[in-house]
């Protein structure tokens, strides 16, 4: 069964309603992107409409591989052989079984929703000790690939302070593999998506590019309330009219986050007890998922308090809605649709990262500043922690940095300590509450001291020094 939408294809920036190989698409200059973890295509589809043409993607579900091969034919015009040799099943890391990593080097693009649940709060949080963690993976993998730009996205809990030190790990990776690394916090309802769904963010580029990059702006207008969102679809159900205004009134917020689940787990739900507490809260039965529309006449819902949603209505929550977005058709059994939508990346927030990418890619604007060449300027956070004998935790220096005027997220802070940590011994505490506390240390530069690692790197390679 799919859920089919009664719209025509659009087509997408840069396509001009072309196969994505064909030469009118050539023409408009598509750039390219490897994506891993790809799953039922939310990334996918957010690049392809910021004009990102993928050259391959890889997904372990098979399900959800199909549904991304049948939606680059349908909504792209892909090829059906072109489809299946771009979308590959099996696990990313099974490499040369699965994909040959060393076929796209230097791509333009390397992009990936890596698995949650490593860093999920929902979860155990293992992070490195689990199995399904492919992080560092993939920062490795771009190392190998050196694509211009990387974009990963992951659950809130990475940007945690569990996660401080495993941050700070990838960052120094990338630095090693010669790009600058950005981390951000980004809200999905920013971007038009009718959900709370915030997104740990990293974006990584070459120098000659990062300086053009800019995260991009949340949207001027907020998206709509959930019960003006799928008022249409809750009235093809046959309830009462005032039944449904009432219930459109009463679903006047944004939707609480979309939760896909594991094939652990049994059949489709809205969410641990929190999100089925939200969800009632605004006349929405969270114990399952419709086969349809909601009224006396389904009996999947007969005698419920409230509704349940259909698999499309949990679509358009996920950012699946719009002339740029709503030709998606999702393959398979309920229970797998639900949750091809629920673990996907929102569209329109992959869409917004994209353009951003697709325009530092294409150096196009004013450069800024980057604090990888600002060496003339002193760092705050190097001055922060000058002035401080016992050290700060990352929320106490942004505290103190509100204090000097300086405004500063912590990702800016931790990445600016890794900056200063190459230079300076950072010494850190562990708090009661597992925050680290940083307390700046003993420069790490010759300076005429007698034991001096200098001495011994000097003896060593003195034939080389000029």
């Amino acid at each position: 069964m799919t859920e089919k939408h009664p719209h025509g294809v659009e087509s997408g920036p840069g396509d001009g309603g072309q196969r994505p190989g064909s030469a009118k698409a050539q023409q408009k200059d598509m750039l390219e992107v490897v994506e891993i973890c790809a799953g039922a295509g939310g990334q996918s589809l957010g690049l392809e409409r910021a004009g990102f043409r993928h050259r391959l993607a890889v997904e372990l579900d098979e399900q959800a591989a199909e549904t991304l091969r049948h939606n680059l034919v349908k909504v792209f015009g892909y090829a059906e052989n072109e489809a299946r040799e771009t979308v590959r099943t099996g696990d990313v890391a099974d490499i040369p079984g699965v994909w040959k990593p060393d076929e796209f080097e230097g791509v333009d693009l390397l992009a990936g929703g890596v698995p949650c649940p490593p860093f999920s709060i929902a979860g155990k949080q293992l992070g490195a000790t689990d199995e399904r963690d492919l992080f560092a993976w993939a920062v490795e993998l771009c190392g190998q690939i050196k694509p211009k730009a990387l974009l990963l996205e992951n659950v809130k809990g990475l940007s945690g302070s569990r996660f401080t030190a495993y941050r700070q790990r990838v960052l120094d990776r990338l630095k090693d593999h010669g790009y600058i690394a950005e981390w951000k916090l980004l809200q999905a309802d920013d971007y038009g998506v009718s959900q709370l769904r915030p997104r740990f963010v990293l974006v990584a580029l070459r120098p000659e590019y990062a300086e053009y990059f800019e995260w991009p702006q949340p949207h001027a207008e907020r998206p709509p309330m959930v019960g003006e969102l799928l008022k249409d679809l809750m009235a093809q159900g046959d309830w009462p009219e005032e039944k449904l205004e009432e219930w459109v009134k009463g679903a006047s917020k944004i939707a609480p986050t979309i939760v896909g689940g594991s094939k652990k787990h049994g059949g489709a739900d809205l969410g641990p007890s929190r999100a089925k507490a939200a969800w009632e809260a605004m006349g929405v039965d969270a114990k399952g998922v419709a086969n349809g529309p909601p009224g006396p006449g389904n009996p999947r819902v007969a005698g419920a308090i409230h509704p349940m949603l259909t698999v499309e209505m949990v679509a358009r929550i996920q950012g699946w809605h719009g002339p740029d977005f709503e030709q998606w058709e999702f393959l398979g059994k309920k229970t797998s649709r639900y949750r091809q939508i629920g673990n996907a990346f929102p569209p329109p927030v992959a869409k917004a990262l994209g353009d951003a990418i697709r325009k530092a890619l294409r150096q196009e604007g004013e450069p800024r500043t980057l604090v990888e060449n600002s060496d003339g300027v002193l760092d705050p956070v190097y001055k922060i922690l000058l002035g401080s004998a016992r050290g700060l935790t990352t929320e106490q220096i942004v505290e103190r940095l509100a204090k000097e005027n300086v405004r500063m997220e912590q990702p800016e802070v931790e990445r600016r300590l890794n900056h200063i940590g190459h230079d300076f011994e950072l010494i850190t505490t562990e708090q009661a509450n597992g925050d680290l506390r940083y307390r700046l240390g003993e420069f790490k530069a010759f300076v005429g001291q007698a034991n001096h690692q200098r001495h011994d790197l000097f003896s060593q390679n003195r034939r080389l020094i000029s």
